[in-house]
């Protein structure tokens, strides 16, 4: 399958492209039109959402994002679509200034979660990857998205900010319940980079992320094959792999049917 028709052309966001048409371990390639992954929804367009909700009929949006990212961004327009669902789920431990409530303030919104760790934390990251510790963190909101995902009326997108990292990491666990094979997720992985410099250019149009995004050179934004393989090697050491993590955090057999029932035939 060509992977150009997996991409889904939008006025106000860039990197979004569908999860289907990936090679699976049987020999058989995941649905099109079903879960889609995409960056920020901030900045779509009356045609954008015409065509995600009239034509893909999109009903779930499930949101990454950290809560002072949304405060800051803003409602997007897809929580004025009556047909769609909104669905926050941060992969970000907002403890003490980032918790739910503090997050409503002025000061609480001004520092973004990945932004002054402390010491430890970094140290942990280092030896794991950071994707690890979304996992670490919020086993609750990668179950919960997941969840999300398999519901069956109507198709489902997943996005954080750039639609990297994040979101990366969720679709890589999507593909891998759905019997995606290693070489297909990291494919899907690396396709960002096709996209970054459209990314990098709209999240550097938002305040929230211009001073992040401009202590590092571009090509440091770059999704790696090696990111996601670290990532999966992780679970496969730690845990027998990404299936017995889920097991040992609650997800059932039941629950990898109803991902497989949509992204497979």
């Amino acid at each position: 399958m060509n992977d150009l028709t997996r991409w889904i052309d939008l006025e106000g966001a860039v990197n979004v492209r569908d999860l289907g048409g990936l090679a699976t371990v049987d020999g058989g390639t995941t649905r099109f039109g079903r879960i889609y992954r995409s960056d920020n929804l901030q900045g779509l367009t009356e045609r954008d959402v015409e065509l995600l909700v009239g034509e893909l009929k999109l009903r779930h949006v499930i949101d990454l994002r950290s809560t002072p990212e949304v405060s800051l961004e803003g409602p997007g327009p897809l929580t004025t679509v009556p047909e769609v669902s909104i669905h926050h789920l941060t992969l970000f431990a907002e403890g003490g200034r980032h918790t739910d409530v503090e997050a409503d303030t002025i000061e609480a919104d001004k520092v973004l979660p990945w932004q002054e760790r402390a010491d430890e934390d970094l140290a942990e990251l280092r030896v794991t990857g950071f994707y690890y510790g979304y996992l670490r963190e919020r086993p609750d909101s990668i179950l919960a998205a997941l969840r999300t995902l398999a519901n069956d009326d109507g198709a489902a997108i997943i996005h954080c900010a750039a639609g990297k990292d994040r979101t990366g990491v969720v679709s890589a666990l999507t593909l891998e319940i759905a019997g995606a094979t290693r070489e297909a997720i990291i494919a899907d992985y690396v396709a960002t980079g096709d996209r970054l410099e459209g990314i990098l250019a709209r999240l550097r149009s938002s305040p929230t992320y211009r001073d992040d995004l401009d202590t590092r050179p571009a090509d440091e934004h770059r999704p790696r094959p090696e990111y996601i393989e670290q990532f999966l090697r992780v679970l496969d050491d730690r845990f027998g792999g990404p299936m017995a993590w889920l097991t040992a955090h609650g997800w059932t057999e039941a629950d990898s049917q109803a991902v497989r029932s949509r992204l497979r035939d």
